[in-house]
């Protein structure tokens, strides 16, 4: 965020800095994409390169490539010394295809996927409709068709951080098998039981999501540990045999009314102390933030029925629904900034 004494001149009078940070964030997001979808990261991973040689290595004219591993530069992508262009320890820990935590593919899928409803974000606020293109929208926007692969394998990385985060916050020693409802392709179960190895349990979507995360588990050697579960969750019955149900970045895309029939059903399904756990990028009890849940909201509104709600909110649920014993737990990550916990009274 830009400091006031930046954003005002030596009378006093407010510049437009901020405004132009906003209005021209697009194009930070694009330089990232156009990197990402030429090499850029992938080939400076093997050794630094100048412009010319690096255009050469990938098939792009010297013009554009200088003016693009200048922008990759000044954005903290890229190091320059002496000509010479390499990676920072960020672009080489996320955006180098094939590591574990390779971050392109969310970049991409965030460009692809998401950004033709952002571009008509004020016709969702006018209508209060999403404005995302989805192919058949007399489906579930999760159906297969309407969310396309690299929906959720842009997510994976996010999810794996963000429940790498969550596993060092929350203590789960007490819990031996965990659903993970509306779990996706298995990205935050699988990290789970990666930190906590007592810990095994079920991931619940729709059956072609359930392939998806068959895969996933099956590459990351869980397969003992954690299984699948095809199921609509607002029409089916969750499967039983579990002492905790985790919805993580879940809630949001729902309204009050969906997301209380949800919780109904996870606690259904639990035995009396069982636990349900709500991560969420929770926005403030006034509402006043933070950034990202407040803009997480946001695009909730140009893609869902849902948005990003309160801690005290999805509190006032749990109690309503039978907890007791509600807390929330505190912690910093990409999809995540708390978890709000209930115990089945």
């Amino acid at each position: 965020m830009t400091t006031e004494s930046s954003t005002e001149t030596s009378t006093g009078d407010p510049q437009p800095t901020l405004l132009i940070d906003l209005a021209t964030g697009l194009w930070k997001a694009q330089t990232l994409t156009a990197a990402i979808e030429t090499g850029v990261f992938e080939t400076l991973a093997t050794g630094a390169s100048s412009a010319p040689e690096l255009a050469v290595r990938l098939g792009l004219g010297e013009r554009p490539a200088e003016i693009l591993l200048t922008a990759c530069t000044a954005l903290g992508l890229l190091d320059q010394r002496d000509g010479r262009y390499r990676n920072t320890a960020v672009a080489d820990r996320y955006l180098v295809p094939g590591l574990p935590d390779y971050f392109g593919d969310y970049v991409r899928m965030v460009a692809q996927y998401t950004a033709p409803g952002w571009m008509r974000a004020t016709e969702a606020v006018r209508t209060d409709a999403p404005t995302k293109p989805v192919p058949d929208p007399d489906r579930n926007m999760f159906e297969e068709g309407n969310r396309p692969k690299s929906f959720w394998d842009g997510l994976f990385a996010f999810s794996t951080l963000t429940a790498r985060q969550m596993a060092r916050a929350v203590d789960l020693s007490g819990v031996r098998r965990i659903m993970d409802v509306g779990g996706g392709a298995g990205a935050t179960l699988i990290e789970l039981c990666r930190q906590h190895p007592h810990l095994s349990g079920t991931v619940v979507d729709l059956p072609h999501v359930c392939a998806l995360a068959q895969e996933r588990i099956d590459a990351a050697g869980m397969t003992g540990r954690i299984t699948t579960a095809a199921a609509d969750f607002f029409a089916d019955p969750l499967p039983s045999g579990h002492d905790a149900v985790l919805l993580s970045m879940i809630m949001h895309d729902w309204d009050e009314n969906q997301n209380r029939k949800l919780l109904a059903s996870c606690l259904d399904t639990l035995p009396s102390g069982g636990t349900v756990l709500i991560s969420e990028l929770l926005v403030d009890d006034d509402k006043s933030g933070p950034v990202d849940a407040a803009l997480m909201s946001m695009n909730m509104l140009v893609g869902t029925w849902g948005r990003n709600y309160t801690g005290a909110e999805y509190a006032g649920w749990l109690r309503d629904a039978g907890c007791d014993r509600v807390r929330t737990v505190r912690f910093d990550s990409p999809g995540a900034n708390g978890v709000v916990m209930g115990d089945k009274a």
